[in-house]
């Protein structure tokens, strides 16, 4: 198998922590050629002396000057700022793989300057196609450049409908952990704290994606880049709550049958699967162990407790703009939410109030999208104190 050269944007998260250690289990086989962090140029050194990668990014301008004259990183590193740097990264000649593991909307235009530099697109943060599902999924099909989902439910599902055409499948099936507040009564997540919210049950994650886990805001963005990236409406996804997290999702098809991918809750798997792909190699992690009992409950959602879902499902239903409106939302609440200006419940009650102010309309550029990610940001700042109550 061909050795991956990887572009990591995001090297400092999550993600890109797990990504790091997929390639020290594969030495030989994964070059990383390039890694982008926000601003964490300290760990960012430690990578690329580990790693021996000449390309390094820092979004924020002020931190790649300190980066720069720190000292800290190999003779010869080659350095690159802003969004233009992300940018230069993702278009790097000799890399054949980019992981975008950047959290929010901050990659959409890193990922489509992978797509147009015909690179293979590892797509980590959900947002990217909850906000321009609609373009970077033609700019992806128009020039023929694979996207391969490395969140572990979209990657089960892309796992599950390897070879099957569309005709065949009826229902996609997303599971959710259902967070730290899954068995907690409705006055209890009235009274819940930021660091409640940030301690997950089972997975361990930055703190928008852990916080979006505690409301299920995360798996009604799920469902919304699910159906840009299967090409299956919104009314035949399904969202179970899977307290275990060994199944990470399910396709059923027309005959009934049911299809699921199991793992420990760990992102090497799915990681692992996305670098490799269409190949496979030995495992990064240890897998089951089906000599040992195993236990997988599967019930339903309760969106009174978890609103956010209801809301992510009418602004996949209602299409156009709503979906980014949402996400915007839902980014501007969960910032509010971890500074205490907001109480938990209003998380909901800023999204959906940010939604009935925006007027629903179908985009015709990028430039609309990106237009009204920004008017919904504002809105929903102006809202900030209607969500107190």
């Amino acid at each position: 198998m061909p050795e991956k050269n990887i572009v990591l944007l995001g090297a400092t998260g999550s993600i890109g922590k797990n990504t790091l250690k997929v390639a020290r289990k594969h030495p030989g086989r994964i070059r990383i050629a390039a890694i982008a962090a926000n601003s964490r140029y300290e760990p960012l050194a430690a990578i690329a002396h580990e790693f021996h990668v000449p390309h390094v990014a820092l979004y924020d301008r002020a931190a790649a000057a300190l980066a720069r004259a720190s000292g800290l990183f190999p003779p010869g590193t080659h350095f690159h700022e802003g969004p233009e740097g992300l940018v230069e990264l993702a278009e790097l000649d000799g890399t054949n793989l980019v992981v975008m593991a950047i959290v929010g909307t901050l990659g959409l235009v890193p990922a489509l300057a992978a797509i147009r530099a015909r690179k293979t697109l590892a797509l980590a943060s959900k947002e990217i196609l909850v906000l321009a599902g609609k373009f970077v999924m033609a700019e992806s099909v128009r020039l023929d450049v694979p996207i391969v989902p490395m969140d572990s439910e979209h990657n089960a599902i892309f796992q599950c409908l390897h070879a099957e055409p569309s005709r065949h499948v009826e229902r996609l099936i997303l599971t959710a952990s259902g967070g730290q507040f899954r068995d907690a009564s409705i006055e209890e997540m009235r009274r819940a704290t930021p660091a409640q919210a940030l301690c997950h049950p089972n997975w361990d994650m930055g703190p928008k994606v852990t916080i979006d886990s505690s409301t299920m805001a995360n798996k009604g963005l799920e469902l919304i880049e699910a159906r840009w990236l299967f090409d299956i409406p919104q009314e035949r996804i399904d969202i179970v709550v899977h307290p275990q997290s060994i199944i990470h999702s399910m396709v059923r098809f027309v005959d009934g049958s049911v299809l699921a991918q199991l793992c420990p809750p760990l992102m090497t798997f799915p990681i692992q699967h996305c670098i490799f792909y269409p190949d496979r190699d030995m495992g990064t992690a240890p897998t089951l162990d089906f000599s040992q009992t195993l236990r997988l409950d599967i019930r339903p959602p309760d969106t009174t407790r978890f609103p956010c879902l209801r809301l992510a499902r009418e602004a996949s239903a209602v299409a156009g703009i709503a979906p980014a409106v949402f996400n915007a939302a839902n980014e501007v609440a969960v910032d509010a939410f971890v500074k205490e200006q907001i109480p938990f419940f209003g998380i909901p009650t800023l999204i959906e109030r940010t939604l009935r102010a925006i007027t629903p309309c179908e985009p015709q550029s990028l430039d609309d999208l990106l237009a009204a990610d920004s008017e919904a940001r504002a809105i929903a700042r102006e809202l900030l104190p209607l969500a107190v109550a």
